[in-house]
């Protein structure tokens, strides 16, 4: 039988079905090879010679499959269709060529199919061709260049900036982008305008809203009105003139549907959506397409093969009616930058079925599924017919306009499925009108007291008889990236390609360089200072255009244009020059540039005109850049004197110290500390070296945000231990705040040591009495063995889809985690136990497992020989550096 080989268990089953009992099919379980996390891997002075060698995880799989040939001396190698499929089956080719698994009459061919359909796993079996060498060539220029920067770069960043991690080559570009975009908003400057607007009705009683447009005979602009007076006089305008429409225009308008997914633009919609992260995505979307529901999701292309096309319209009159379908097929052109990389699009490999007909029980998937079966039908669906009207209000006099705008749908075409969302847009052009004749003339209605009460006395001007309405507004700051926003610039640049952006953005997350917050996406510290470093000494490197240049010369490589050897030599030549320079740099000489770089952000104009790098504390030292592990900040040049210190975000950013007040004549301050946000009594000084100090409650016991803090909190805090009172048995009951919650202590005359008692609150120390704390205590003692009680399952999951084995989330005592069995990790900061997904849950167990050590040779017993002495000789083993960049 001939051996079929695909990258997961999950995917070789559905495969298994189609193909039957005539093949054996199997899992090589993703990449069996890999560059050695060590420095020589890849080898410059060698024509880039790459050293890849098979991991501990991947060895039995290779091995499985080395003795699956020995029955049968043929070879199928049907990974996935792209770069990384191809790659996979060269390194197989490769693995069992080495092991001679592979011989001279084995024949070995490469099979790809878009969709794990029969159909298509049928077809694809009988069209094998060989691997693609120019694709595989690409897949290594791709690695060679990761690994070059990454080993090289990341240990420059490692000796002169402390607490930076490392660098990538496309991530440090993701990551420049996200800093920019921060600095630029704390560089905006806001500028206030007004605008009115007035509540009118129609002769026929139907109300409508419209906002001023011409002020005295002149047209007004976004800032005609610039303060509140001049708001005031143009209320006072409107409100006292008389109004009839002389000007009703209604325009015939059409909207079409947006083009079928392909990589970037499922994870934007998703993101927009669903909240998704891109890996939250693209892991959804693998068992999808594994399930054989989907076709292949790592596409840059938007084509959809013809006999798709005519099932989607088939579908779209059997379920909405002709009337939806267009005489003739939507065709959608491919912007891929690489032919040979592009495939069809994302799509349902049945039409017919929809996400309510489908058994999958995970939300991700189900949700995921529903959002391209609708896209994939509205593609192909007549585009929606609109009319767009637009009323003019003008006065008596002509001296002042009000305008009015809306649409009506007069059919709904692609619109009755699915609309694309939107970012950070709000269009306020989408609201219906009440039908309005030209001459007709309109009151006003009054009504917008409600609005104006919302706004603010400060921020609004309301009319005697509330129906005109003047309000505040100010110019806004670029808003920051979302996953969806980040991916679509990154697309628009060129930067990465659409199977990168997952991880890409995983990676500067995982690295602390980034913190997604309410799906935005802000900058830390250590990232920031990280990309100030690149862009002084290495700009050319994360410069946008040349990553889109680099992109297209890989992509060159795929297409067979271009010689991967010769594009790595062209970049190292200038790449290791580059990092020869900067070694040689003091820490003291690169945070000064980076000091004079970042002064406009660190050190920004006061507002009572002194000297923005005076320390406000001190009143003496000067403000510098520093670094410490946990990335850059400001601090005083006065230390230990004057430990001032603040984020590099500015004064007022998130993480400065705070003085919350004063208590029995010591400052009672808030600040952040390695382990997160305290409150402290006083300040440091050589007579008090250790001033009393308490972190804030975590919020799973009862706790605050740090900006909730407030002085009497602090006291509270600052209080503890609380004394309890006196054991009935001897030694004194306290209650504290420790690392890992509230706890009651206790210890009896003679004991060793002393019996802690965990409280779920914190508001428990404070509170609990005598007799509850000694019933607790004695609870423990005649429990010694029982400890904490068992972690609480928040959630039940299922059983592992690959591995077996129940899948929970659990409450644990450090925070909620993932359970499978003797692996525990856990959940990321960010994401909330009860929104865990399956996926989500496999990708942590992954990365937690411990990695299978190869079994110890046995070593042959000893010869009872007399006397002869052997000698063994020491064998040199390099340590393995710490992993630097291994990902783009």
């Amino acid at each position: 039988m001939p051996v079929v080989v695909v990258e997961s268990p999950a995917k070789a089953k559905t495969i298994n079905k189609y193909l039957g009992k005539n093949y054996t099919v199997l899992a090589s379980y993703g990449h069996v090879r890999d560059l050695p996390r060590k420095d020589g891997s890849v080898q410059p002075d060698d024509d880039f010679a790459m050293t890849w060698e098979v991991g501990n995880d991947s060895k039995k799989h290779v091995r499985a499959i080395a003795d699956a040939l020995k029955d049968d001396d043929a070879l199928i190698l049907a990974t996935d269709p792209d770069r990384e499929g191809e790659a996979i089956s060269w390194h197989l080719q490769e693995a069992l060529t080495k092991r001679r698994a592979i011989k001279k009459s084995t024949a070995v061919s490469r099979v790809t199919f878009n969709a794990i359909t029969k159909e298509a796993v049928t077809q694809a079996m009988q069209n094998p061709r060989d691997v693609d060498m120019p694709l595989v060539e690409a897949y290594l220029a791709r690695r060679a260049l990761d690994y070059l920067v990454g080993f090289n770069l990341s240990p420059v960043l490692w000796r002169k900036l402390p607490g930076a991690r490392s660098a990538g080559r496309v991530q440090s570009v993701c990551l420049r982008l996200i800093v920019e975009r921060e600095m630029e908003i704390e560089a905006f400057n806001p500028v206030e305008y007004w605008s009115v607007k007035a509540q009118m009705t129609t002769p026929r009683g139907q109300d409508f809203e419209a906002r001023l447009t011409v002020l005295g005979g002149e047209k007004l602009d976004k800032f005609s009105l610039a303060n509140s007076t001049a708001a005031e006089l143009a209320v006072q305008a409107v409100a006292s003139r008389a109004y009839s429409a002389i000007s009703v225009e209604a325009k015939p308008a059409a909207r079409n549907p947006s083009a079928p997914f392909m990589t970037s633009t499922l994870q934007q919609e998703a993101s927009r959506k669903f909240g998704m992260g891109a890996r939250q995505c693209m892991n959804a979307a693998q068992r999808l397409y594994e399930a054989g529901l989907i076709t292949y999701m790592r596409t840059d292309g938007i084509d959809m093969a013809p006999e798709a096309v005519t099932e989607a319209r088939a579908e779209i009159a059997t379920r909405y009616g002709p009337e939806y379908v267009p005489s003739e097929p939507r065709v959608y052109k491919n912007k891929a930058k690489n032919a040979q990389e592009a495939h069809e699009c994302i799509r349902p490999t049945d039409m017919s079925r929809d996400a309510a007909s489908l058994k999958v029980s995970e939300d991700d998937q189900r949700k995921l599924y529903d959002l391209i079966w609708k896209r994939t039908l509205a593609c192909q669906m007549e585009g929606a017919r609109l009319e767009r009207t637009t009323v003019d209000l003008g006065s008596d006099d002509k001296q002042v306009v009000l305008r009015a705008t809306g649409q009506v749908v007069l059919f709904d075409g692609f619109m009755r499925v699915y609309e694309e969302g939107r970012d950070d847009v709000v269009d306020e052009d989408d609201k219906r009108l009440p039908q309005i004749m030209q001459g007709d003339a309109v009151k006003f209605a009054g009504g917008l007291a409600a609005q104006a009460e919302k706004a603010g006395k400060d921020a609004c001007v309301l009319s005697e008889n509330a129906a005109v309405l003047s309000l505040q507004h100010h110019t806004q700051p670029p808003p920051r990236y979302t996953e969806a926003t980040l991916v679509k610039r990154m697309e628009e640049l060129g930067i990465g390609r659409p199977s990168t952006y997952a991880s890409v953005i995983t990676t500067i997350q995982d690295r602390e360089y980034v913190r997604k917050d309410k799906n935005r996406l802000f900058p830390e510290e250590r990232g920031r200072i990280v990309t100030i470093f690149l862009l002084n000494f290495f700009r050319t490197y994360v410069g946008y255009e040349f990553t889109a240049n680099l992109e297209n010369q890989l992509d060159d490589v795929s297409a067979g244009d271009r010689d991967y050897k010769e594009l790595l030599g062209n970049f190292w030549r200038d790449f290791h020059a580059a990092i020869a320079e900067t070694s040689d740099l003091r820490i003291s000489e690169v945070l000064d540039v980076l000091d004079d770089a970042l002064a406009p952000q660190l050190y920004p104009p006061r507002e009572d005109g002194s000297d923005p790098r005076i320390c406000p504390k001190c009143g003496t030292g000067q403000l510098h850049l520093k670094t410490s592990r946990t990335g850059g900040f400001v601090g005083c040049g006065n230390y230990p004197e004057c430990n001032y210190t603040r984020p590099i975000a500015g004064e007022g950013a998130e993480g400065e110290e705070k003085l919350l007040g004063e208590d029995g004549g010591d400052e009672i301050w808030l600040k952040d500390g390695r382990y997160g946000p305290y409150v402290q009594r006083g300040e440091a000084t050589p007579e008090n070296k250790k001033p009393k100090r308490s972190s804030l409650p975590a919020p799973r016991n009862g706790g605050w945000a740090k900006e909730e803090t407030t002085l009497d909190k602090a006291v509270q805090l600052l209080s503890l231990p609380r004394n309890v009172g006196d054991h009935p048995e001897g030694g004194r009951i306290s209650a504290n705040l420790g690392r890992f919650g509230p706890y009651l202590m206790h210890k009896l005359p003679g004991d060793e040591k002393p019996v802690y008692v965990s409280l779920k609150q914190w508001t428990e120390m404070f509170e609990v009495g005598m007799n509850h704390a000694v019933e607790m205590l004695a609870d423990k003692r005649a429990n010694p063995g029982r400890g904490r009680s068992a972690a609480k399952a928040l959630k039940e999951l299922g059983e592992h889809p690959s591995e077996g084995g129940a899948v929970q989330i659990m409450d644990g005592r450090y925070g909620p985690y993932v359970k499978w069995g003797k692996v525990n990790a856990t959940l990321p900061k960010d994401v909330e136990p009860a929104n865990v997904t399956m996926d989500q849950a496999v990708a942590l167990i992954a990365e937690k497992a411990p990695k299978k050590k190869a079994p110890a040779k046995k070593k042959a017993p000893a010869k009872k020989t007399a006397a002869k002495k052997t000698t063994t000789k020491k064998t040199a083993t390099k340590t393995p550096t710490k992993e630097a960049g291994a990902e783009e």
